[in-house]
Formats: structure tokens, sequence, C-alpha cells
């Protein structure tokens, strides 16, 4: 089978395919053909900043072909979706069964990777501000797949004002057709009237003005691997907080709510009250000409490898 590897750290071009045996799944896991991967910002970091070479996990979407021991509410043919650990970027992944979870008949590859992971993410991130009826919620990388997401779940959570802060106001149309009321762009002095709540996807030297934009009693929820320091004197005077978000935590300490807000993302699908976008659908052996998109930032929405 084909995947897709590095052996050095650096920017996409460093990227190379090879063919290697098939894996086989372990006790707990499954092997999937894979129809669809989605490529991530941090994945692209880890192979330009990571301490180390390994593997490109990731979401991952496709049919399973076999299955370990003790695996249970899956079999030989079902369609899932899940984050792969090992080699995701792959025409065959091994996913661990409890990160799982069956694609709908409705739905495609390319939505459950474009949908599941960036919509628990963009909800869980939601949640974690603790949003009011009537809140003004800001999102930071508006236009990634994530912030596609969080948008919409600002706007369908009853939020009276959402703003989308993006890197280029090439994007401002585009976020607008999410839902967007209003744009800021990352350059500009003020980012208009304060928010009750800043969904940050970025981080970085973004944490300071984020800070800002925050009105008395603000919360502002960092989710993103890009890291950054905040003045504790911007928190005080506002009387604000900073809340650190992360999926993995949800999805090992609290099993019940992920698995509510999987089905819930799933049903809000259906309804098209969430409507993933995906940017690009690129081929697996073109995986730097993927990972070159994510960096630039030049995404409108999801970029997915299609082996």
């Amino acid at each position: 089978m084909r995947r897709v590897r590095y052996e050095v750290n650096g920017g996409p071009e460093v990227l190379f395919t090879e063919e290697v045996p098939a894996p086989q799944p372990g006790p707990g896991e499954l092997l999937v053909r894979t129809e669809a991967v989605g490529v991530t910002l941090p994945a692209v970091r880890k192979v330009r900043e990571g301490t180390e070479p390994g593997p490109l996990g990731g979401e991952v979407a496709g049919t399973v072909t076999a299955v370990g021991e003790d695996v249970t509410g899956f079999a030989v043919g079902d369609r899932v979706t899940g984050l792969c650990f090992s080699h995701a970027y792959a025409e065959l992944a091994v996913l661990h069964h409890s990160m799982a979870s069956a694609i709908p008949d409705r739905a495609t590859a390319v939505d459950a990777v474009a949908l599941v992971r960036s919509g628990l993410v963009a909800r869980g991130a939601y949640e974690a501000g603790r949003p009011r009826p009537g809140d003004a919620v800001l999102v930071t990388a508006a236009a990634s797949a994530v912030g596609t997401l969080a948008v919409q779940y600002a706007k369908a959570g009853g939020a009276s004002r959402v703003v989308a802060a993006v890197g280029s106001a090439d994007k401002a149309e585009f976020v607008r057709s999410l839902g967007a009321d209003e744009v800021v762009l990352y350059e500009d002095d003020s980012w208009g009237d304060p928010v009750d709540v800043v969904i940050d996807g970025v981080g970085g030297e973004l944490l300071g003005p984020a800070v800002r934009a925050l009105a008395a009693g603000g919360r502002l929820v960092a989710f993103s691997s890009g890291g950054g320091t905040i003045d504790a004197y911007e928190l005080l005077v506002r009387s604000a907080s900073v809340i650190g978000f992360q999926m993995a935590a949800v999805a090992r300490n609290s099993p019940g709510t992920y698995a509510h807000w999987l089905a819930e993302l799933w049903e809000l699908h259906r309804h098209h009250t969430l409507r993933p976008r995906v940017f690009a659908e690129v081929p697996l052996a073109e995986a730097a000409r993927a990972h070159e998109i994510v960096e630039s930032r030049s995404n409108l929405g999801k970029v997915v490898l299609v082996p």
C-alpha cells in the first residue's frame, strides 16, 4: 500500500510517498481502507517544527476491512471515521475502536472528516466559553475547518453578534456566508465593539488583541497548538478569564459527553444547521500541496486527502 511519510523536519517538500506492507490490526483495533484523510494545522506544524519525525496521524474515514481481537460494535464493511494516532496518510490505516464512530448512510467520507473532528472541537470550544443567549462571540481563524463550524455554532446558539476574525480581506464574503455579522482583520487596530466570548484557534501574537477584544467579564477559549503569552494585567482590568480546551481530554475523561456531542453533530448536519465546507480534495500522492495550502492559510474550510 501507499503512505506518506517524512524523515526530516521541514516544509511540505520533505513529504514523500512510499510503498509498504499493509498493517494488521491488533487487539481492539480496526483496519480501515481510507477514502478521506483530514489535513490539520497541528499536523502541518509537526512536520515543520516537531522535535523528531514520526507517523502522520490524523482524522480518517473509510471502510473497515479487518478487525482485531476484542473489538465490539464494529464489523468488516462498516463505514467509520475517527482519529488515527499512527499512519493516517495512507491507503490503509489502523484505528482503535474507541476512537471510531459510524458514518451515517447519507454522508460521504469527505463529509465525515470535514465535520466530525472539526465540529467536535468547535462545539467543545464554544461550550467552554459558557455562552449565554444574547452574548457577542468572536471567532479567530474563522475561515478554517474548525472556525467555519464555530461561527455556525455561535449563530445557531443564539449569539446576538458573531464576529469573524480573518487574516485577509478576501475571506470576508466567505465568512459572512457562514453567518458572521461582522468581519475584522488581524491587522486592524481595533476589533470593533467588545465581545463576551472569543474562540481562538490561532494563538501566538493574536492572543493580545483577542484579550483586548473582550468585554468586562469576558471569556477567551484557547484551543490552538500555536502557544503564546497573555498579559495578566489585560485580564485583570477586564475581570476576564482564559479557558484552555482540548478535545482529547473530553474523549478520555467524559465519554458520555463526547458521545452526546457526536450524535448532536450528525443531527445538526442532517438538518443543515451545520454545513462543513471543503476547500480542496487533494490526491494522497500530493500531500505536500495539501500542506502548502494549510500552511499558507489560504484555505476556506477543510483540506482533505483522497487516497
